[in-house]
């Protein structure tokens, strides 16, 4: 679905429509029914598949942490605390296997593949720290963000320390290719940053420009993961060419689900307030679906709901249009494409864990 991220919405938006009730009527009945005519075995929860690798995660991860300063280690471990759900961690733990069984049968995951999801979730994690501050966010998982109780200029340090201690432990895997394809991750981030910083004028771009952003905030991050444990497993470059689609479609999916819950969610839920993204001047995949109803929030858009009352009109534009309904029928999309290419692979209990957690990422509320 590369091409959903070239094409203006001028060109895509009245084919949307048939697309979405035909995907939807067809592919999600499929994947669903045969989740449930699978045995119990074949559709294990990712989550109990990957946990036995992902043991003592965050421990390492506080290792590769260890720092002098008390207040500096006490920033670094405050989001490290063992009650994140370690869903990109994850993912990549359930690629190696996928891709290791794939190549060789081998059952085992490399020490070097591990490593490579350590790195994802401190990346992940310096980006949250560094997002914060940029939204002047205050709360995150259901606490205070690093930023109010440590104030911005630390924060900004903590995420710094993070990122380069992640570095040094790629560093540390000895693999030139590893190591290039997870620092374009941390160049996307950057880049990301910017463009949601910006906004397009033309309204026809305006789609092309949220994905491009999804893309390089989230979706990178899954995709060049995915493709760097495919890399350390498996010599085919057909395979790394799928774990990085999966990634990539699957990262999209996610986004774009956590963009509908801003508006279906409430605040308790989501562990950071509702409407956070309307506040803070973007928008979403919901909004501009809704602004093809309702022409008038262009003027809201452009001027970033900075007007009293934008917010509360753009919210409830919003959940009159089905902005909600066809943004998550563009998320099943994405997930049916992921699904479609790590069907590629030779049958194994991760491939199917990496197929069901399509439908998790679909069904999450939080």
């Amino acid at each position: 679905v590369c091409h959903l991220t070239q094409r203006s919405s001028a060109l895509w938006f009245p084919k949307i429509c048939s697309l979405f009730w035909r995907f939807h009527h067809t592919s999600t009945s499929r994947l669903c029914s045969c989740s449930k005519t699978a045995s119990d075995e074949k559709y294990q929860d990712p989550f109990q598949l990957g946990r036995k690798d992902l043991k003592n995660l965050y421990e390492d991860i506080k290792k590769e942490l260890l720092v002098s300063t008390a207040e500096l280690k006490e920033m670094c471990d405050y989001y490290f605390d063992g009650k994140g759900k370690a869903f990109r961690p994850m993912i990549v733990v359930l690629m190696a296997r996928a891709c290791n069984i794939h190549h060789n049968n081998s059952r085992e995951v490399q020490a070097s593949q591990r490593s490579v999801a350590i790195i994802a979730e401190m990346i992940h994690t310096a980006s949250l720290v560094h997002d914060d501050v940029i939204d002047d966010a205050n709360s995150r998982r259901g606490k205070k963000t690093v930023n109010r109780i440590w104030g911005e200029r630390k924060a900004v340090l903590a995420g710094d320390f993070i990122l380069s201690a992640a570095s040094v432990a790629l560093a540390r895997i000895g693999n030139t290719t590893i190591i290039s394809v997870l620092t374009q991750v941390i160049e996307d981030l950057v880049r990301g940053e910017f463009l949601q910083l910006g906004s397009k004028e033309n309204e026809n771009e305006r789609f092309a420009h949220y994905l491009e952003k999804t893309f390089k905030k989230t979706a990178s991050l899954i995709a060049n993961s995915c493709k760097a444990v495919s890399i350390l497993g498996c010599p085919d470059p057909k395979v790394h060419e799928i774990a990085y689609q999966y990634g990539k479609n699957v990262g999209i999916a996610f986004q774009l689900i956590d963009d509908v819950l801003d508006f279906t969610s409430c605040a308790d839920r989501l562990g950071k307030p509702a409407a956070a993204d309307l506040k803070l001047g973007l928008a979403t995949g919901p909004v501009l679906f809704a602004c093809q109803q309702f022409p008038e929030m262009n003027a809201m858009i452009m001027r970033r709901f900075s007007k009293p009352g934008d917010v509360e009109r753009a919210r409830k534009y919003v959940l009159q249009s089905d902005g909600v309904q066809q943004t998550t029928y563009l998320a099943q999309r994405y997930c049916h494409e992921a699904t479609r290419e790590i069907s590629k692979l030779r049958p194994s209990p991760e491939r199917e864990a990496l197929i069901h957690l399509t439908e998790m990422v679909l069904m999450r509320d939080k």
